[in-house]
């Protein structure tokens, strides 16, 4: 099935022409029409918006290792293009004047950014309406927890997450897929919304750790960073961790079990001469 497709496999087939971005959105697209209702792993999603992406890149010439692949985004990250609205009603209609540079550079990279996830109101402890897709009784965790469950239900092939305390990792276990937690300033917050700025780091969720490599080239090419940090050239030691989808039912207040196993990996640093800001805060 298209979907299921790991985001390398299916830029790997769009290189080679293979595949089309419009398939494999549109699979994506179907996907989410017959599961969302359950799941509710997604809070805005425009398919003309992004089948317009597609093919657009479908028209164009490659650029770069996400070009024409679908990419899911947690609704604390701007986008220019859709609303973010912090996982609040009161933000209900906020729409971002920029892109947060994440957001920029898978863009800039040629992704097709599908749509906003479902987080935990301000990415706190409010939860939103997202239930674990491997058993709908149970809790996906938080705060990121659209994006666990839209990666893990095969609706998109990666997602971007945050964390301050647990927010990727928790959600990555309880989904089953992997979870990548960068180093402290090592990943640009442009642009998205701060919880505890010294704790607060930009993650991302994947069915393969190949996937959270090739997303995690991207913003090394661009050379992004933290703006109110110091850039150094530095080894950076990553948390991944993937989760067996197993944990107990979503019951307000109680903390939920889950199982994960996870193994440290070392992703080169980028020199400090690279170092600069692509978007404003």
């Amino acid at each position: 099935m298209i979907h299921e497709l790991t985001a390398s496999d299916a830029a790997a087939r769009i290189r080679s022409g293979k595949l089309t971005s419009v398939s494999l959105v549109s699979a994506c697209l179907a996907r989410i029409e017959a599961r969302e209702r359950e799941v509710g792993a997604w809070q805005f999603i425009d398919p003309d918006l992004a089948l317009e992406q597609a093919r657009t890149a479908d028209r164009n010439p490659s650029r770069g290792a996400l070009h024409g692949v679908p990419i899911g985004v947690k609704d604390i990250i701007d986008t220019v293009d859709m609303p973010t609205a912090l996982g609040s009603a009161i933000y209900a209609e906020r729409r971002p004047q920029w892109d947060a540079a994440c957001v920029a550079a898978v863009r800039a990279a040629g992704a097709i950014i599908l749509g906003k996830t479902v987080t935990t109101e301000f990415a706190y402890f409010q939860p939103g309406k997202t239930r674990n897709p491997h058993d709908l009784r149970h809790t996906p965790g938080g705060s990121s927890s659209g994006s666990a469950a839209a990666v893990a239900d095969f609706m998109v092939p990666i997602a971007y997450g945050s964390q301050t305390a647990a927010s990727l990792i928790r959600p990555a276990a309880f989904c089953g897929v992997y979870g990548y937690k960068a180093s402290f300033g090592e990943l640009s917050l442009s642009g998205i919304r701060p919880f505890a700025e010294s704790l607060d780091t930009l993650g991302i969720m994947a069915r393969s750790v190949a996937d959270i490599a090739l997303v995690r080239s991207v913003p090394s090419e661009l050379s992004i960073t933290h703006s109110s940090r110091r850039c150094r050239h530095r080894r950076n030691w990553v948390f991944v961790g993937r989760g067996n989808g197993r944990s107990r039912s979503h019951v307000p207040g109680r903390r939920s079990k889950r199982s994960a196993s996870a193994f440290a990996m070392q992703v080169p640093a980028f020199p400090t001469s690279r170092c600069r800001n692509i978007s404003p805060r």
